[in-house]
């Protein structure tokens, strides 16, 4: 990387270096590795929600089978085999709960949230537990800066034939998010829409922080362009 600080450049191409896929949707896998590398981990324990059968697209299975990480699996379908993935279904009320119920550190190293729906709600009720690296899917359907999540209802289930592209929030309402809880935008995956925040406190010394710009993967012209469209009942909330 050179001597000195560390430019976003330089940090951008030191983690697209690094990017690589094994369970992941795209090259989190890799730059998880990275981020780690860089920061360290305190206990080695994650939490993945949704986490299908802990296997498929999973952030957090490369961790646990190759590295020697452990931590707790979610998923609220039937693909949940209440033993490796707990049949949970996670919402804005739950969710400490369901933390203190499995013994989550309060500073877990790793956070993954992809739900399809009340993502935005969910990280935001957390409040007494500060995971050190958030990963979140977020909704690439929206011009930059404008930060709009869905309404939240702990019923939503994601449906593609139903919803279409009414899921999640936007990049721009996860990085408002995220500053107020004291966390940096890290990294965006260039082709799956996954974001990874790093808590404000464990973000190295010598790296500039970024900003939502440099991590705009994204973008729709303006001209003719068209908010997604929420089902019958649902409706955009802006942040």
């Amino acid at each position: 990387m050179g001597t000195g600080r560390t430019t976003v450049d330089e940090w951008r191409a030191d983690l697209e270096a690094h990017a690589a896929s094994v369970h992941s949707q795209g090259g989190e896998d890799g730059v998880l590795l990275r981020l780690f590398e860089r920061i360290g981990a305190r206990h080695r324990a994650f939490v993945e929600f949704g986490a299908w059968d802990g296997l498929h697209l999973s952030n957090t299975a490369n961790l646990r089978l190759r590295h020697g990480w452990s931590g707790l699996l979610m998923e609220g379908s039937d693909r949940a085999d209440g033993e490796l993935v707990r049949r949970e279904r996670i919402d804005a009320e739950n969710v400490e709960a369901l933390f203190e119920r499995y013994g989550v550190p309060y500073d877990v190293d790793l956070l993954s949230i992809d739900i399809d729906g009340n993502d935005y709600w969910v990280w935001n009720a957390l409040t007494r537990y500060r995971p050190r690296v958030v990963i979140v899917e977020y909704n690439v359907f929206f011009l930059p800066g404008t930060a709009k999540t869905i309404a939240y209802d702990a019923a939503h289930e994601w449906d593609k034939e139903r919803y279409g592209l009414y899921h999640g929030a936007s990049l721009a309402a996860f990085d408002k998010l995220a500053r107020s809880k004291g966390y940096v935008l890290a990294w965006t995956e260039p082709y799956a829409p996954n974001a990874i925040f790093v808590r404000d406190d464990d973000w190295p010394a010598d790296v500039e922080r970024p900003c939502l710009s440099d991590w705009t993967r994204w973008d729709w012209p303006e001209d003719g362009y068209r908010e997604p469209p929420p089902p019958p009942g649902g409706r955009w909330v802006t942040v």
